[in-house]
């Protein structure tokens, strides 16, 4: 099933990871094709204000996926309740904190990212910035509602979002170029309504009675909110490494005298953020898959996740590396006319840029893998080493030894000796060189129960169920002599798989049932996870466990049989946990 679940996730994710740059994407094409070299240069110089306001939503987004994704494995739906408030106060406060900075302290706010005072340059990033920051609270929404709607299999809404902010986003550009000339302050105003517009569509789902998501400030405890931030700090390490590196480049391009440099490096920028989408959804999906799978210790589906990655990391990519490469001189014309900026330092730029992207992507989804499985420091030094240091030590060397052209190699390079430092760690960890899942999982030896010990299958007739549930009693059997837990593992499978099938199969769609089975010295478990319509067991049994009748004897059976029965709804799937 995680092949099945990736593949489902990964195109919902990507999509949205892209609605947080496709507005910033849009503006670029918008401002260097209608406004000038001055404007882009402005908008370039704005960037890592923006992004640092994105790196506060996506700390919060990013939190959010890992408390979420764990208490939902858990069975806790009052910790899911308590996330969705703190997560909506910081959102509220967030915002406000952004637009009263711009409105207080324009002036020192641009000249700390490097404007000159008095200059065309100066007051343009300051109109741009005042322009978006009106929408800093659908800026920030956008990004914290991204994991709720993940994890209530909400992906199709998700996609609409991103499509109807990106058609609402192109209209309002286009308006205010030929209609109302509103110059790049009307770009970013632009750009903040299409994200108000995004978020209508999430928003009707927050307020239905569908929503599985409460929002109940009463209770809530510093600690509720500390356990978000704590999760969420990789992705602040992370954002603000780009940011610094955004900050760094710039400076030692502006140096050269010209703003050229510069409004080729936004150029790169805005593309990047873009076609980056791609491996950060990839990671997106790792980090909430591994999240779940780390706490019910399944180690053979966490090595599956890093299979996932690598592979699609690299297919997807390839495929985006071949059209930037080879469409290099069209792409930047759609950004920059030829007689602003020669087209030719554009092209040999994005061509360079280009071959990062697939060890960019491998870095961000194994980056964002290891901190599902709690290889916090790890994710931090990726994060460290990606975003700052071998790229801003690659553009010192290649600017001050060959030249300003050779700046744009640092990216490659950069990605490169991450990739590589990644392997040299997990080689050293292991005590060899190798490729091999497992080690990349990067897994303690002793993380959940042996594989000897552990049997999983998936079933989807009653055929199927019976002759499963005789091979996991027999499992069961051969490898602890208990004669009473065997056989209650035998019956709660196929009581609760035989009714999966009699009544969520109805549909006649295709459907899959996946069960593992655990042992331990101090307890067995049974996980049993399907993608048929919602049914909550444990509600039924608070409802009707106590009606003397024989309507589902078999819930009923098994309930009186197991410790403990858990069950939570995520990613679209009925999740149950019997502890026998």
């Amino acid at each position: 099933m995680v092949r099945r679940l990736f593949k489902n996730m990964l195109m919902a994710q990507i999509m949205s990871s892209v609605a947080i740059t496709v507005c910033m994407l849009i503006d670029s094409i918008m401002i260097g094709q209608f406004l000038g070299v001055d404007a882009m240069a402005a908008y370039g110089l704005a960037s890592p204000f923006l992004l640092l306001f994105a790196a506060f939503g996506a700390i919060l987004s990013m939190g959010i996926q890992v408390v979420c994704s764990r208490m939902m494995a858990e069975g806790n739906k009052d910790g899911v309740n308590k996330t969705f408030s703190v997560s909506i106060i910081f959102a509220a406060v967030l915002s406000v904190v952004a637009m009263l900075l711009v409105i207080i302290m324009p002036n020192q706010i641009c000249r700390l990212l490097g404007a000159s005072e008095g200059t065309v340059v100066f007051d343009m990033t300051k109109k741009y910035l005042q322009g978006f920051l009106l929408g800093t609270p659908a800026f920030i929404a956008a990004q914290i509602f991204v994991p709720y709607l993940q994890l209530s299999n909400n992906r199709m809404r998700l996609v609409l979002s991103v499509s109807i902010m990106t058609v609402v986003d192109i209209i309002l550009d286009f308006v205010n170029v030929w209609i109302f000339e509103g110059g790049i302050f009307g770009m970013g105003m632009a750009s903040a309504i299409s994200y108000y517009a995004a978020i209508v569509l999430a928003l009707i789902y927050f307020f239905s009675k569908k929503c599985i998501y409460k929002f109940r400030p009463k209770g809530l405890k510093l600690g509720d909110a500390l356990e978000v931030l704590k999760n969420g700090i990789p992705t602040a390490v992370n954002q603000i490494c780009y940011v610094l590196q955004i900050y760094t480049l710039n400076n030692i391009l502006i140096s050269s005298g010209n703003s050229d440099g510069v409004a080729v490096y936004s150029i790169l920028t805005t593309i990047g953020n873009f076609c980056f989408s791609t491996g950060n959804g990839i990671g997106s999906v790792a980090l909430t898959l591994s999240g779940i799978f780390y706490v019910e210790e399944d180690r053979r589906s966490l090595e599956d996740i890093v299979k996932v990655v690598f592979k699609y990391a690299i297919i997807m990519n390839v495929v985006v590396t071949a059209v930037f490469f080879a469409f290099a001189p069209f792409i930047v014309h759609i950004f920059m006319s030829g007689e602003d900026v020669p087209l030719d330092l554009s092209s040999y730029a994005l061509r360079l840029f280009s071959l990062c992207f697939i060890p960019a992507a491998l870095n961000s989804a194994l980056k964002n893998y290891y901190q599902g499985v709690h290889r916090t420091w790890f994710t931090n030094l990726i994060a460290l080493l990606q975003n700052l240091v071998f790229v801003s030590i690659a553009a010192f060397i290649f600017n001050a030894a060959v030249s300003e052209r050779a700046v744009f190699f640092s990216f490659l390079v950069g990605e490169v000796l991450t990739f590589l430092s990644i392997s040299i760690i997990i080689w050293k960890i292991n005590g060899k060189i190798t490729m091999q899942a497992s080690a990349f999982a990067f897994l303690p030896a002793n993380f959940g129960v042996a594989e000897e010990d552990a049997l999983q299958f998936s079933v989807s007739t009653v055929e199927e169920v019976c002759k499963s549930a005789t091979i996991a009693s027999n499992f069961c059997r051969e490898r602890t002599k208990d004669e009473r837990r065997s056989m209650i593992v035998s019956l709660c499978i196929e009581e609760i798989a035989n009714n999966i099938v009699q009544h969520g199969f109805e549909d006649g769609r295709p459907h899959h049932i996946d069960v593992r089975v655990s042992l331990k010295p101090d307890k067995w478990t049974i996980g049993i996870r399907d993608d048929c319509r919602l049914f909550d067991p444990v509600r039924y049994m608070r409802k009707y466990g106590t009606e003397r009748d024989t309507s589902h004897f078999g819930i009923k059976l098994m309930f009186y049989m197991a410790n403990d029965v858990k069950y939570v709804n995520t990613l679209g799937l009925n999740n149950l946990t019997i502890t026998i």
